[in-house]
C-alpha cells in the first residue's frame, strides 16, 4: 500500500510539473490546444489539423479530442494524460511483481524522467502493459484488443505484437541466448535499424526538422552497457528461475529488452522501443535479487547502478536543458528564469501571465 501511494505521488510530482522535459511536451500542448480551439468553437476536433498530425496513432489522436470536450487548457490535458498512464503504471506493477518497492527503484533508475516528456509514447506503453496478463492467460482476443489501443496510441507498440506467440513454458539454452544477443548486435552495427523509425508519425518527422532530436547519433555505449549489465544478472540467475509460465515470459521479455537495446547502439533514440518491454523487467528482476525476501547481494548492485542510471539523466537533462530543476508547478504563473526551453519553444506567452487564461473546464468562461 505504501508503495502504491508513493508510485502516485511520483505521479502527481510529474502531472503537476510546468513544462518540463523539452520540445516534446510542448509540441503535444499546442496540437491539444489547437484542437481544443476547434471544439471549442462547436466544430468536429476529428476532422480538425491538429487530428491528422495522428493519422496512423488515431487512438491518441482520439484520446485528445475526447480531452478537448472536457478541457481547452494544455496543463489540464497533460495532468490527466499523465495521471492515466501512471493509475495504468500502479495497476501494472501491482498485478506483475513479487516486490513493488524494489520495482519502484528500477522504475526510477530506468524510466521516471522520460514520462515527463513522452506522453504520447509512455502512454502506449502504460497501456500496452495491460496485454500481458493475457499472453500469461493465452487469451488472444483480449491481448489483441488491448495491443491494437496501444498501437493506435504510438505505431512502436507493433513490437508487441509477437509477444504473444512466444513459447510460454519454454527456457531457451543459455548458449541460444548469447547467440542471438551477439546477432542482434550486429544488426545494431548496420544501417537497419535506422529503418524502423519509418513506424513514427509526422509527429516525429517534424521534431527532427525543428532539432528537438537526431535519429543517427553514432555509438551508444550506454545501450551497450545496460544491456550487458542486465544480461549479466538474468544469465548468473538463469536456472533458478522458476519455470512458470508468467516468469517464463517476463523471462523472455526481460531479454527482448536487452535485444532492443543492442539492435538501435547506434541510434539516439532507439531505447524508447525498448520501453514496451521496460514493465516486464522491472517486475521479472526482484526475482533474481531477493532471497527469502531480503535483497541479496545481486539485488544492493542493482539498486546502487539505479542510483547511478537515475543521477546520469538527471545531470544531462539539467547540464543540457535546465529540465528538471527549480521545479515549478503550472499552479503558479510565471516560468523559471533560464530556462532555455521555454525560451525556444514557448507558442504561447498567455500562459506565462496566466496558467488557466484558458479554461480548465468546459463549463468555465
Amino acid at each position: 500500500m505504501v508503495s502504491t501511494w508513493y508510485l502516485a505521488g511520483l505521479g502527481l510530482f510529474v502531472a503537476l510539473s510546468d513544462m518540463f522535459g523539452g520540445y516534446d511536451r510542448y509540441i503535444y500542448a499546442e496540437l491539444f490546444d489547437r484542437m481544443a480551439d476547434v471544439t471549442r468553437a462547436g466544430d468536429n476536433p476529428w476532422t480538425s489539423e491538429s487530428f491528422e498530425y495522428y493519422d496512423t496513432e488515431f487512438g491518441y489522436g482520439t484520446w485528445c479530442a475526447l480531452l478537448s470536450y472536457i478541457t481547452y487548457n494544455r496543463y489540464i490535458f497533460i495532468f490527466v494524460t499523465t495521471i492515466t498512464a501512471y493509475f495504468l503504471l500502479i495497476r501494472s506493477f501491482k498485478d506483475y511483481s513479487d516486490n513493488v518497492p524494489f520495482t519502484i527503484i528500477l522504475f526510477l533508475g530506468l524510466w521516471f524522467f522520460f514520462t515527463f516528456t513522452y506522453l504520447r509514447q509512455v502512454m502506449g506503453c502504460a497501456v500496452g502493459a495491460l496485454s500481458y496478463r493475457y499472453v500469461i492467460k493465452r487469451d488472444f482476443k483480449r491481448f489483441i484488443i488491448i495491443w491494437f489501443i496501444a498501437y493506435s496510441f504510438h505505431n512502436s507498440a507493433l513490437l508487441l505484437l509477437p509477444i504473444y506467440f512466444l513459447p510460454p513454458i519454454r527456457k531457451f539454452k543459455i548458449e541460444t541466448v548469447i547467440q542471438f544477443m551477439v546477432i542482434c548486435f550486429l544488426i545494431g552495427l548496420t544501417p537497419i535499424p535506422q529503418g524502423l523509425f519509418s513506424t513514427y508519425d509526422a509527429i516525429d518527422d517534424a521534431r527532427v526538422a525543428a532539432g528537438g532530436y537526431n535519429q543517427a547519433s553514432g555509438f551508444r555505449i550506454a545501450y551497450l552497457l545496460e544491456a550487458g549489465f542486465f544480461l549479466y544478472f538474468i544469465l548468473k540467475n538463469y536456472k533458478k528461475i522458476p519455470e512458470t509460465p508468467k516468469d517464463i515470459i517476463f523471462l523472455n521479455m526481460s531479454l527482448i529488452f536487452c535485444a532492443i537495446l543492442l539492435v538501435f547502439v547506434k541510434s539516439e533514440n532507439g531505447g524508447r522501443m525498448s520501453w514496451y518491454f521496460m514493465v516486464p523487467l522491472v517486475c521479472f528482476l526482484p526475482k533474481v535479487c531477493l532471497e527469502r525476501r531480503k535483497i541479496n547481494s545481486y539485488g544492493l548492485i542493482i539498486i546502487v547502478t539505479c542510483f547511478f542510471l537515475y543521477y546520469r539523466i538527471y545531470n544531462s537533462w539539467q547540464t543540457t536543458m535546465h529540465a528538471l530543476y527549480p521545479y515549478k508547478t503550472f499552479l503558479t504563473d510565471g516560468h523559471r528564469q533560464g530556462d532555455n526551453i521555454y525560451d525556444e519553444f514557448e507558442y504561447d506567452t498567455n500562459y506565462d501571465e496566466d496558467k488557466f487564461y484558458r479554461p480548465a473546464l468546459w463549463f468555465m468562461k
